[in-house]
């Protein structure tokens, strides 16, 4: 079993000044299932982390992904026209590319769980048999 992070809740377990820092640290550092990092996710955390200058923290996990405590999931082809036409299904939503390969990534695990705090996008997302994801942490 996996555990797929989205972006949100990565920068809230390596923030100690976000609002959401407690229960995204325990989630993270907690579970016993594979924590698993869509690639497109990396852009995005490196990005936040500059942005709320704690750009050391990027090379922390960096380190961290290298010695195997992540598990970085790659994005071919195949995810991004998929992505892309997970976008166009929900373009009222303005569902973008990274949050688009998050939740098909959990498909491809068979995964019915993400770890997020974008309710706004996940909890409207539909898997292909009409099923939404648990979204952690509750």
């Amino acid at each position: 079993m996996a555990l797929v992070l989205d972006t949100g809740v990565l920068l809230g377990a390596i923030d100690a000044a976000d609002p959401a820092h407690d229960p995204c640290r325990r989630l993270v550092e907690r579970t016993d299932e594979e924590l698993v990092v869509p690639a497109p996710v990396l852009m995005e955390l490196d990005y936040w982390l500059r942005r709320r200058s704690i750009a050391g923290a990027w090379a922390s996990f960096a380190e961290d992904a290298a010695d195997g405590a992540y598990v970085v999931y790659r994005t071919d082809p195949r995810v991004i026209l998929a992505a892309a036409r997970l976008q166009a299904k929900y373009t009222d939503l303005r569902v973008g590319f990274v949050d688009a390969s998050v939740f098909l990534i959990c498909g491809e695990l068979g995964e019915d769980k993400v770890a997020t705090l974008d309710r706004r996008h996940f909890s409207v997302m539909r898997t292909e048999d009409g099923r939404s994801l648990e979204l952690l942490p509750a």
